[in-house]
């Protein structure tokens, strides 16, 4: 069964990528991925840590968020900020707003426990759940949270690079293939819940959002609508296969390599051209093609860059640590 996502005109001028991370909206999809029984090799790690560091409050936030169905939206709301802005904005939501929303929940899934019938009119219940909604971020998303940031704008730079060369059409249609069919003027995203809906964008847009923690599609009913897919899916992060480690610790080691007169002109090409395959990369440094992929692979195990295939091509980002080195005086 599909969703069918009506374009017109206006929307197909309208769609975009999230210019940056959505904390909570991918804090959901974290929490759904954290009881899921998929992606055992990837995750399993990730989740006995997690899970060892769940406090109550946050187990009653996992209530709220199945592995599979529907959640409350007041609780994951689809915006770009700062994780403590987000969380004081969902503490302001008002009550009538959380009733509606919990009532819908209940529609979906009418086994949801005693306490959630009090939830809009107990102040203090809803406190405990927006501190659970606090410590529930910082144990699951937290400790991996700036390699999540690089990993994601690594994915938009791929997209910028597909709207470049092909348009919003090849946006649509290499975004997320395996769940995802561009059948002009209709998105049909598959679903495995069943449901079976057609979504009419009216000329508000469509927004794609990409996502550490989704492994499929993901459908946002909101305005404009919003569409989350696996991002990178040809070139996952190691962070999720190991428990965190202290900050720095991963990073460091490799920064002396860096010391050199190429690699140097290597890495600043790559801050001037984000994005640059490394054909581009070896023209605009003046060295060989295979001089040029030798020195992003050293930049990319320093953690300067990140790097993603984009069909025949290696797609080059710099990363914040690599622009914290070329920003100090020793770095330039």
């Amino acid at each position: 069964m599909v969703y069918r996502i009506h374009f017109t005109v206006q929307d197909l001028a309208r769609t975009r990528v999230a210019e940056a991370p959505m904390p909570l909206h991918e804090l959901e999809l974290a929490a759904r991925a954290l009881q899921s029984r998929s992606q055992p090799a990837r995750l399993d790690a990730w989740r006995h840590h997690a899970r060892a560091q769940l406090s109550a409050q946050a187990r009653m936030v996992l209530t709220l968020m199945p592995a599979v169905g529907y959640s409350p939206g007041f609780l994951s709301p689809t915006k770009v900020g700062a994780v403590e802005d987000l969380l004081e904005q969902v503490r302001s939501t008002p009550r009538e707003r959380v009733r509606a929303s919990l009532l819908e929940t209940a529609h979906h899934h009418p086994s949801l426990p005693e306490w959630t019938r009090h939830l809009a009119d107990d102040a203090s219940l809803f406190a405990e759940l927006c501190t659970g909604l606090s410590h529930l971020h910082a144990c699951l998303l937290g400790p991996h949270w700036d390699q999540f940031t690089e990993h994601l704008a690594a994915d938009r730079t791929l997209r910028l690079q597909q709207l470049l060369t092909g348009g919003v059409e090849q946006l649509l249609t290499q975004a997320n293939p395996q769940w995802m069919r561009w059948n002009p003027p209709v998105l049909e995203v598959r679903m495995v819940n069943g449901a079976d809906r057609d979504l009419y964008l009216e000329g508000e847009g469509f927004l794609f959002i990409p996502s550490m923690f989704c492994t499929r599609a993901i459908v946002t009913d909101g305005r404009p609508v919003s569409v989350s897919y696996p991002a990178g899916q040809d070139q996952r992060p190691r962070e999720l296969t190991t428990s965190a480690s202290a900050p720095g610790q991963a990073r460091a080691p490799g920064v002396s390599t860096l010391l050199g007169r190429t690699r140097t002109t290597v890495l600043t090409t790559i801050a001037e051209h984000q994005g640059c395959s490394t054909k581009e990369l070896a023209a605009r440094a003046g060295v060989a093609p295979a001089s040029a992929s030798e020195h992003a692979s050293v930049l990319r195990e320093a953690g300067l860059i990140h790097s993603l295939r984009h069909r025949n091509s290696v797609l080059h980002s710099l990363t914040p640590l690599g622009l914290a080195l070329l920003n100090t005086p020793e770095g330039g």
